[in-house]
């Protein structure tokens, strides 16, 4: 057997010496300020926040737990709190058409100041209008302006009654309106009396009283004119009265805000209408007075009160809005209603807010998945984005066609930069799909997944778990929890020089193994707490892993770790169920026969392989192609299987094992069944990395360890993994004491020495391999399969 040189103890697991480490707990270092190891991110958002253009929005990407989320928020409050604070937003009655209200901007911090004194004024005017029309000054015209209406008229009536005392008739009013009756010896006739008057006495009478008649009508001709007088007259002294009782109420609330002639603009507004309608308000005889003070009050407040819609009074700086639940009400603002008899009534003080008015001048942040599940609100958000304006409009009317009678406010004229957290899937799905995407969200906050592992690193890293601890509210580290910890992060990261940027998994970390701190009754960390947090956490959801190696150890799932097979061999798999991933072995076969069909993928054949999988096992027609039939057609029909597969399989890392197991099962070289291969291979039999390798090796040495270790059983990698690898300290330390194997290859054939016992083979310049080899032996078995008839 060739001899191959497994991998030392040190090159399976980086350690980190808590003897380097410049301290002893953590409670001697300073906080880490920061973001670790994302200073391209930093970089991204400095630009992002600095650059006040629109289309500078920000999409900041990256995998959950690394702290996307309160890096944008951090980062934002920061730079938010040297810009100065927005303006403050109010809506108001438009007193022209109350279906359309009229949005206010004022200076940040005034709205509050002038809803306050827009009320101080309505309770003035409740007190004060009233009084005026309650003086004796207006009484006294009032009465005049009635006195001179009844004395025309009474002086048309006066007339009439003259000429028909001539003619011996009465003048009567009743409820209104004027008769006439004849009358003798001082009294009106009744029917029975008149009945008995001669036929000329009843015909002279009826004569006079239809002249009288049509003298009253003319007497009484100028009496719509004098009606007309008269109201126009009293509304004129309504007027007069409502001006001299408002003019000084308004005049010092003017003088206050001369400096802002949009509240100026407002108050005579409001003067104005307040003048014309003040009979209606409180004048005994209007509809409108049978309702109580309380009642009064509230029209006041309806009318000419002010909805204050943003205030940044308590603001520091920009405001920075997070918005948990983007749905358009949450994020555009609503109109309320109130039910009243049965119908649903709404005005201008019922508009309330969303985040956008609240976030105006300064910055919003939402999770992009979020913003994306809720209907109609991405498109309007790029719609009031385009147009610097939030519309406050009822999104299902233009779909369904059915519209209610509703207000229509006035555009809040918008300035914010939107900053959107989300996943790189996410990002990237929007960059294909929405040709505005680019435009509006310009500045990418790309966040990394790792950091460099070096002495600088391991210090800031340390510095954050002083951070996290004090924040969180756990006890200090000792230095060698710091080590275990940092050991722990470059197997997250699945690399011996880096460190993983995963920040919420290593609060969740700190915070276990600060609970069996706690349970021990221990003042510090220490590395038992540690690797006591990790084995728990393995424990809690290794259910799934212990049912499937129930299964191999139960002849179930039919795997060996000892003999030799010819055909078949040991792949490597990683299964991956929501957060926790682990390693099993599975058996891989192949037979080969004469025929023409190639090499069949049965998974493929069923539907259950997937793209890449199918690939891998496409490219060993390549392989073998060029490595063997380079003189002489290859014709064969074989056939591989992962057997005992019932579901979707995908990767290209068991194509190393596949090739060689479609070797031996060609030449009839039998596989050692003491190892297991994973490994992806390219058409000139060069071995590539894989992912998962870390699982994959514990997942058959716990097989293996479970069965008993004898020594031999290995393992066989890509040499390009080698970096990769942070396995479990009983994995190191059975290798240390030689119980254990891991090999790592850079070529198929390589790989075939370890696991056949026997050398490869060199091609020679006549164009043969070694005589005797496993390449001589492939290349005899092709020839002879090509010439035999299936």
């Amino acid at each position: 057997m060739p001899d191959h040189v497994s991998l030392s103890a040190e090159q399976l697991y980086k350690r980190c010496d808590h003897q380097d480490l410049p301290f002893l707990t953590t409670e001697t270092l300073e906080p880490f300020n920061g973001f670790f190891g994302q200073e391209r991110a930093v970089e991204a958002m400095s630009f992002g926040v600095g650059m006040q253009r629109p289309g500078y929005n920000m999409f900041v990407m990256g995998n959950p737990h690394t702290g996307r989320f309160s890096f944008s928020m951090e980062s934002l409050k920061s730079g938010a709190k040297k810009e100065s604070k927005p303006s403050d937003w109010c809506y108001l009655n438009n007193l022209s058409d109350s279906r359309y209200p009229v949005v206010l901007e004022l200076p940040s911090g005034k709205a509050g100041p002038l809803k306050r004194d827009i009320g101080g004024l309505l309770e003035s005017i409740m007190t004060e209008l009233p009084a005026a029309f309650e003086s004796p000054g207006y009484q006294r015209m009032n009465s005049r302006i009635e006195r001179d209406f009844n004395r025309r008229y009474d002086q048309a009536i006066d007339q009439v009654e003259r000429k028909a005392r001539e003619c011996s008739i009465a003048v009567y009013r009743d409820a209104g309106t004027i008769g006439f009756t004849p009358v003798a010896a001082g009294q009106a006739m009744d029917e029975a009396v008149f009945s008995q008057l001669p036929e000329e006495e009843r015909d002279t009478f009826q004569k006079n009283i239809s002249m009288l008649e049509e003298q009253l009508n003319e007497a009484l001709a100028e009496l719509p004119k004098w009606r007309r007088e008269a109201a126009q007259q009293m509304k004129a002294l309504d007027r007069e009265t409502a001006q001299k009782a408002l003019a000084p109420l308004f005049n010092s609330l003017r003088e206050r805000y001369i400096n802002m002639p949009s509240v100026v603009s407002y108050l005579a507004h409001i003067e104005r209408d307040l003048i014309k309608n003040a009979a209606d308000l409180v004048n005994d005889d209007k509809p409108l007075e049978s309702k109580s003070d309380q009642q009064r009050s509230s029209y006041l407040e309806e009318n000419y009160g002010i909805n204050l819609l943003v205030d940044n009074h308590k603001t520091k700086g920009a405001p920075v809005v997070y918005e948990a639940h983007p749905s358009y009400e949450n994020l555009f603002g609503k109109i309320e209603y109130l039910s009243e008899m049965g119908s649903l009534q709404t005005n201008y003080t019922l508009i309330r807010p969303g985040a956008l008015h609240r976030a105006n001048g300064g910055y919003l942040v939402m999770e992009a998945e979020k913003l994306l599940e809720q209907p109609f609100v991405y498109n309007a958000l790029k719609r009031a984005l385009k147009a610097h304006e939030i519309r406050i409009e009822n999104p299902v009317s233009e779909y369904t066609g059915i519209s209610t009678i509703s207000l229509n406010p006035q555009p809040v004229k918008l300035k914010v930069k939107v900053v959107l957290v989300g996943e790189r899937d996410t990002y990237y799905l929007l960059q294909e799909l929405d040709h505005d995407f680019e435009k509006m969200f310009r500045v990418v906050v790309d966040f990394d997944e790792d950091v460099g592992r070096g002495p600088s690193s391991i210090r800031n890293y340390a510095r954050l778990m002083k951070t996290l601890s004090v924040e969180e509210g756990l006890a200090a580290l000792k230095r060698e929890a710091v080590a275990r910890l940092v050991e722990h992060s470059s197997r997250l990261a699945e690399d011996q020089e880096l460190l993983s940027a995963h920040i919420g998994e290593l609060v969740d970390l700190l915070c276990e193994a600060d609970y069996h701190r706690r349970q021990r009754g221990e003042a510090l960390i220490t590395s038992d707490h540690v690797e006591r947090a990790l084995q728990a956490k393995e424990r809690r959801t290794g259910r799934l892993a212990q049912k499937i190696l129930d299964g191999i150890l139960n002849r179930t799932v039919l795997i060996d770790t000892e003999g030799e097979a010819v055909g078949r061999s040991n792949g490597l798999t990683v299964l991956q169920v929501g957060d926790v991933a682990f390693g099993t072995p599975a058996r891989i076969t192949a037979t080969v026969n004469p025929g023409n069909r190639g090499i069949v993928d049965i998974e493929r054949e069923v539907t259950l392989g997937q793209p890449i999988h199918s690939k891998g096992v496409l490219i060993l027609t390549g392989y073998l192609g060029h490595k063997y039939a380079k003189d002489f057609p290859l014709t064969l029909s074989a056939s591989i299987a992962l057997e005992q597969s019932y579901g979707y399989i995908d990767g290209d890392s068991a194509s190393m094992a596949e090739v060689c197991t479609l070797v031996s099962a060609l030449t009839g070289i039998p596989i050692s069944q003491q190892y297991a291969i994973t490994g992806s291979i390219n058409q000139y039999g060069e071995v590539q990395a894989i992912g998962g390798v870390n699982e994959k090796i514990e997942g058959f040495f716990k097989l293996c360890k479970t069965r008993g270790l004898t020594g031999s059983q290995g393992v066989v990698i890509p040499r390009a993994n080698v970096r990769n690898l942070m396995l479990k300290r009983e994995v190191v330390e059975a290798v240390s004491e030689g119980q254990f194997k891991v090999y790592a290859v850079s070529t198929v054939d390589e790989c075939m020495e370890i696991l056949m016992g026997r050398n490869a083979g060199v091609l020679k310049a006549d164009g043969h391999f070694t005589q005797r080899s496993i390449n001589a032996e492939v290349v005899k078995r092709l020839r002879e399969v090509a010439k035999a008839k299936p």
